[in-house]
């Protein structure tokens, strides 16, 4: 039995990835391509055809993946990278959830790496989140998330807007999943729902981190007070040369980042700061102390 999810792939210049994951996916895809120039949208017709292509003729980033979810026709939709894909059986396990939960509006499941399959850490931490477990949701609950790792409920994610072009790309998780949160849905973390993540050769390791570093000041800048922004902008600016990076390109989307400024619900922005105390906590000592 197809599972009622669909799987969204947004993608660019990455043919020889998706010749590898789009073989791997159950039931119905749709592929956005942004503005690829290797030919990765008539590649994946010709070997593919089952795959929906829609080319969107240039490069939208995260928010490629906003098309595809009003696109779906099922109520469920699945996020796939090109390098990733679900396990056999997640996106019915993943359904069966989503039934039996109506305000889950999203799962986080567990996302394994590489041919070794190690657990990506931010699943261990979502695993031990300071947020507890809800009792109408079916694991502790987040207030982030891995896109290649998420099922949302189409119609909370619509609601929500998105994923929205001012932080454009990596790290665009945190303002969907606090907007989420913020409009009552759930989001849970369940270890029993499967991705497998490949990432490509292809990446600057520098790039993405001053991308992070410009992301989240631009995420703080749109929801939180000013004290956190204040010491976003700080923490960016004493992480180095790839952190300043961040903050200069952070500065042209200010505009855009003031202009949908939306400050949270106090029960949100309360569970957020919980989750940044969790997350500069010490570590805890372990091991058999000096006598």
């Amino acid at each position: 039995m197809t599972a009622p999810v669909t799987v969204v792939v947004a993608t660019r210049d990455r043919r020889d990835d998706l010749a590898r994951s789009l073989p791997r996916h159950e039931g119905p895809v749709i592929l956005l391509d942004n503005g690829s120039a290797d030919d990765t949208a008539a590649s994946v017709r010709r070997r593919f055809p089952h795959v929906e292509v829609v080319e969107l003729g240039r490069n939208l980033g995260a928010p490629a993946r906003n098309t595809g979810v009003r696109l779906a026709a099922t109520p469920y939709v699945a996020f796939a990278d090109d390098d990733s894909w679900w396990a056999p059986g997640a996106l019915e396990r993943a359904a069966d959830v989503l039934d039996a939960h109506p305000r889950l509006g999203l799962l986080a499941g567990r996302v394994l790496v590489g041919p070794q399959q190690r657990p990506d850490p931010v699943c261990s931490r979502m695993a031990a989140s300071p947020l507890g477990t809800e009792p109408d949701l079916p694991g502790p609950s987040v207030l982030g998330f891995l896109a290649c790792g998420a099922v949302v409920r189409r119609e909370a994610y619509l609601a929500a807007g998105g994923f929205d072009d001012v932080v454009f790309f990596f790290g665009e998780e945190e303002r969907l999943a606090l907007d989420m949160a913020a409009a009552g849905w759930g989001l849970a973390y369940v270890e029993d729902v499967v991705a497998h993540h490949h990432p490509s050769p292809a990446r600057s390791p520098r790039a993405r981190r001053a991308l992070a570093a410009r992301n989240r000041v631009l995420t703080a800048v749109m929801r939180r007070p000013w004290p956190v922004v204040a010491r976003t902008v700080l923490a960016a600016a004493r992480d180095g040369r790839d952190g300043r990076a961040g903050l200069r390109a952070a500065v042209p989307r200010l505009p855009r980042a003031l202009t949908g400024r939306r400050l949270l619900p106090p029960a949100v922005e309360a569970a957020r700061r919980a989750l940044d105390a969790a997350a500069h906590a010490p570590a805890p000592v372990t091991g058999t102390p000096p006598s």
